[in-house]
């Protein structure tokens, strides 16, 4: 007998994006299988104003409280209402901070929002996205040789997220369709500078990414040829094939999300491969 879903209220209070709250809130929901969040994101609450209209959400909907709120007197304040309320609340960056704070023998800046200043990071991160976009799906401008890296795989093989994904992380990603019968552009092969990696997946996990996709194809695609799996299978081949000619290295994306990927990618390139 299939166990019952329960729900939760999970409220998410931020200074900030509310970024990072998101990431830790979604990455413990996700270890219980039989839970769902009912996700409540308050970002950019920086005043008392703010944060009374928050906890009067909070209790009208009890449920998990986290919070990255820099300010002493604003955290103070979500404590003790949660306190009130009978409901528990972490400041997900406190523990963080107080390590911090011990090691390095100072306390913190607590600066709002910090991690998102305008410098040369993040105009880095810009620029690659820039490039990435300029880039997808096998659009090959004169600055091919600018890359970081360039991913090649077969029709959905997540080659579009994860160029994304690594670009937000500031490295300048293309991406390249791997086509049956199509040789790979020379200026691929001779490029020296960006890692090639290439992106397999089962042909059952393409088979159902596929048909996914064939819900909003164009008239007159032909679906069958797409979808069938002995067409994938030869389209596999072929890029293990190109892989193993070049020598670039492969990583399988069947049980990975864009994220594994990614880190894959950036671990490839740490090894200097």
């Amino acid at each position: 007998m299939t166990k019952p879903v329960n729900y939760f209220h999970l409220h998410m209070i931020s200074d900030a994006t509310g970024e990072t709250l998101l990431a830790a809130g979604r990455a413990a929901a996700a270890q219980y299988v039989h839970a769902r969040a009912i996700e409540h994101v308050y970002p950019l609450i920086r005043t008392e104003k703010q944060i009374k209209k928050v906890l009067e959400g909070i209790d009208a909907e009890p449920g998990i409280v986290l919070y990255t709120i820099v300010d002493k007197r604003l955290a103070a304040m979500i404590d003790e209402s949660c306190a009130t309320i009978g409901v528990p609340c972490v400041s997900v960056l406190e523990p963080v901070l107080s390590i911090f704070q011990s090691y390095l023998g100072a306390p913190a800046g607590r600066r709002v929002g910090a991690q998102h200043v305008l410098n040369a990071e993040y105009f880095r991160r810009i620029d690659a996205l820039n490039f990435t976009m300029e880039h997808d799906d096998g659009q090959l401008p004169l600055d091919i040789e600018e890359a970081d890296v360039i991913l090649i795989g077969i029709s959905r093989t997540s080659k579009t997220p994860t160029s994304i994904y690594l670009a937000n992380r500031g490295i300048k990603t293309a991406n390249v369709p791997i086509v049956p019968g199509v040789p790979i552009a020379d200026v691929i092969i001779n490029a020296e500078r960006p890692l090639i990696v290439g992106l397999i997946a089962s042909a059952e996990r393409i088979s159902q990414v596929r048909q996914h996709r064939i819900l909003g194809a164009t008239p007159g695609f032909d679906t069958d040829h797409y979808l069938d799996r002995a067409n994938i299978i030869e389209e596999l081949s072929y890029a293990r094939q190109i892989c193993h000619r070049y020598n670039w290295p492969m990583i399988d994306v069947s049980r990975r999300s864009i994220e594994e990927t990614a880190a894959a990618v950036l671990a490839l390139r740490s090894q200097g491969r």
